[in-house]
């Protein structure tokens, strides 16, 4: 599995409650929630944000409360992939459970760089500067549930 994506950038310890702000936890809605991803750290995001974007942050990513409606926001805004030098275990976890894929790279990466990350080889090219490095695989059964979307769907596949 590979992603290729521009760069949007934050730093370290971004925590759940500006991910998605307290305030709209009334809504379940995944547009809903993407209409607010991130508009306590960054009013602009979700304005600017494409489709295959890639958010890149600093360490302890995730951090705060165990709402699952973080990783929805950020997967329904179009983010593709969040890379960062660490995760609330919390936070990573519920990614994986909603299909979004995380991963841990402690490279430099900057605003507007386009990303390849290579999931099954365990790489991370960056391809505005020619600079990488390496993460670690995900093992086939992440890769699976990933591409199935969510949790859910991944065992009522694999359940027919």
């Amino acid at each position: 599995m590979k992603i290729t994506g521009r760069i949007i950038k934050f730093g370290d310890n971004v925590d759940t409650d500006v991910i998605i702000p307290a305030r709209y936890l009334n809504t379940s809605d995944p547009k809903e929630l993407a209409a607010h991803c991130m508009e306590d750290i960054d009013i602009t995001f979700a304005s600017r944000v494409q489709k295959g974007d890639i958010i890149a942050a600093g360490a302890n990513f995730g951090c705060g409360s165990s709402r699952e409606h973080a990783p929805i926001a950020i997967k329904a805004s179009g983010v593709a992939c969040v890379i960062a030098k660490s995760f609330a275990r919390i936070f990573f976890r519920n990614s994986v459970n909603i299909g979004l894929p995380v991963v841990e790279f402690d490279g430099e990466l900057n605003e507007g760089d386009s990303v390849e990350i290579d999931f099954t080889n365990g790489t991370v090219k960056n391809l505005t500067t020619g600079e990488g490095g390496n993460i670690s695989p995900y093992p086939e059964f992440l890769s699976k549930l990933i591409d199935s979307g969510n949790l859910l769907t991944h065992f009522a596949k694999e359940n027919k």
